[in-house]
């Protein structure tokens, strides 16, 4: 059966594609085109006004690197473990270049060692470098913390003046010190609720200003002062 001028035009189409396709392949891999580089990083974060250039350094990716030998599971590996970064995830673009996207936590509080001042996570991850120096605005917390501090960073929020910091004590209860050496001894269950009983008292009897050294509020039918 004899073939036309137009099936051997095909083939031939086909098979000059085929060399074609094949070799900007081989040369990408063999790092011989432009496609195979990476010119730049493009990085994007679920919160903006962040400085991103610990995720750059973690990501250790410079321009002109072969874009193929980067292995992506360890670049996205290395940011993951950036502070602050909640999750990560890493693709290659068909002309080379590298997307990182990024979610990162919030800071809603301050955890201290005593000399450094850490920004932390509502659940007590570290998110930021630390400071020598204490923001006047932020709840600070000592020692180990619970999964979860959302709800007491907010009503510690209304004492910021007076606060100095929040203890988290044998695992079932918080202890608030003042910044006038008053230890206040909070209840496991509701210290929320025991905060705000705490501000009106403040408030009514200025009792966080009289030298008294212990509040105990752990029994809700009375408070213990010493």
């Amino acid at each position: 059966m004899k073939r036309n001028i137009w099936f051997w035009l095909y083939f031939v189409a086909a098979i000059l594609l085929a060399i074609y396709f094949a070799t900007r392949i081989i040369m990408t891999f063999m790092g011989r085109t432009p496609v195979s580089m990476v010119q730049r990083l493009s990085i994007s974060a679920d919160t903006n006004a962040q400085d991103l250039s610990s995720v750059i350094g973690a990501a250790g990716i410079s321009p002109g690197t072969r874009s193929y030998s980067i292995n992506l599971d360890l670049v996205n590996s290395r940011i993951a473990k950036t502070p602050g970064v909640r999750e990560s995830a890493v693709r290659r673009l068909p002309n080379g270049n590298l997307a990182i996207q990024i979610h990162l936590y919030r800071a809603v509080a301050t955890w201290t060692d005593g000399t450094y001042y850490y920004p932390i996570s509502a659940d007590g991850t570290i998110v930021k470098n630390p400071s020598e120096s204490r923001r006047p605005d932020a709840v600070v917390f000592r020692g180990p913390v619970p999964n979860d501090i959302s709800e007491i960073t907010k009503a510690a929020t209304n004492l910021i003046s007076d606060l100095d910091y929040l203890e988290w004590i044998d695992g079932r209860r918080w202890n608030l010190v003042t910044t006038g050496g008053i230890t206040v001894m909070l209840p496991e269950k509701d210290p929320v609720a025991a905060i705000g009983n705490l501000v009106a008292l403040n408030s009514k009897n200025n009792m966080l200003s009289k030298k008294i050294k212990t509040l105990d509020m752990r029994d809700d039918a009375r408070i213990l002062v010493k």
